[in-house]
C-alpha cells in the first residue's frame, strides 16, 4: 500500500461516513463501526478502486453496497421536495444566519461518493425546479443563498460532486452565492451579467 497512496484515497472517498479504511500490509481493513463488521481487501482490490477505468471497479463497488459500506445511487428529488428544502433552508438562514448554516453543511451534505459526475441534464432539471419555487414563493423571493445551499445539499445527498461558492462584486459592492455542478450553476454565477469573484468555496477538495 505504501507505494500506492491513491488507492487508499479512492477507497476512503467512496465509502459512507460510518466506515473507516485502515492501511494494512496486504491491503486494507474496512471497519463498519455502526454494525461492528469488518471487511478485508487486498492490495490488488485497492488498485482496482484507484483505476476509475477498470471494469472490476463497478463489481467491487456493488459488493460493498451489498455489504452496506458504500451508498447506492439516490433517485432524483421530486419537484415538491425541492420546494420543501428551499423554504426550510431559507428559514434556517434567516434564523441562524448564513455563516452558521455554512458551518452546518457537513451534517446535511455528506462528501460525494459516486465516481460518475453529475450530468448537465440532472443539474439543469434541479436548477429549473429551484428557480421556479424561488420565484413563486413570497417567502424565498429569489434568495440566492437559499437557492445555492438547497442545490448543494440535494446534489451531495445524491452522492454527486458539487461546490458551493460565495463571491463578491466590488463596484458596486455585492455578495452572491451559487452552487456549481456538471458545468452549470444554481443560481446563475453571474446574475444580470455581473461577475462575482469567489472568496469562499465549499466542497472543492475539502472544507
Amino acid at each position: 500500500m505504501a507505494e500506492d497512496p491513491d488507492a487508499l484515497e479512492a477507497m476512503t472517498r467512496i465509502l459512507s461516513p460510518h466506515c473507516r479504511v485502515t492501511r494494512m500490509s496486504g491491503g486494507a481493513l474496512i471497519a463498519d463501526w455502526r454494525r461492528t463488521r469488518f471487511l478485508a481487501l487486498t492490495t490488488a482490490d485497492l488498485r482496482t478502486f484507484a483505476d476509475e477505468s477498470s471494469a472490476g471497479r463497478a463489481e467491487l463497488v456493488t459488493g460493498l453496497r451489498r455489504a452496506g459500506c458504500a451508498p447506492g445511487r439516490r433517485s432524483a428529488h421530486s419537484y415538491a421536495e425541492v420546494g420543501l428544502w428551499l423554504r426550510a433552508t431559507h428559514l434556517l438562514i434567516r434564523t441562524l444566519g448564513f455563516g452558521r448554516v455554512l458551518r452546518l453543511l457537513s451534517l446535511a451534505a455528506p462528501d460525494y461518493a459516486r465516481t460518475d459526475p453529475p450530468t448537465e441534464q440532472d443539474v439543469a432539471r434541479l436548477g429549473r425546479a429551484v428557480r421556479a419555487h424561488s420565484r413563486r414563493s413570497w417567502l424565498v423571493d429569489d434568495d440566492c443563498k437559499a437557492e445555492a445551499v438547497t442545490a448543494f445539499v440535494l446534489l451531495r445527498r445524491r452522492g454527486l460532486r458539487a461546490v458551493l461558492h460565495v463571491g463578491v462584486h466590488e463596484h458596486p459592492f455585492a455578495l452572491h452565492a451559487w452552487t456549481s455542478a456538471g458545468g452549470l450553476s444554481i443560481p446563475d454565477a453571474a446574475p444580470r451579467g455581473h461577475a462575482f469573484t469567489p472568496v469562499l468555496s465549499i466542497g472543492d477538495g475539502g472544507r
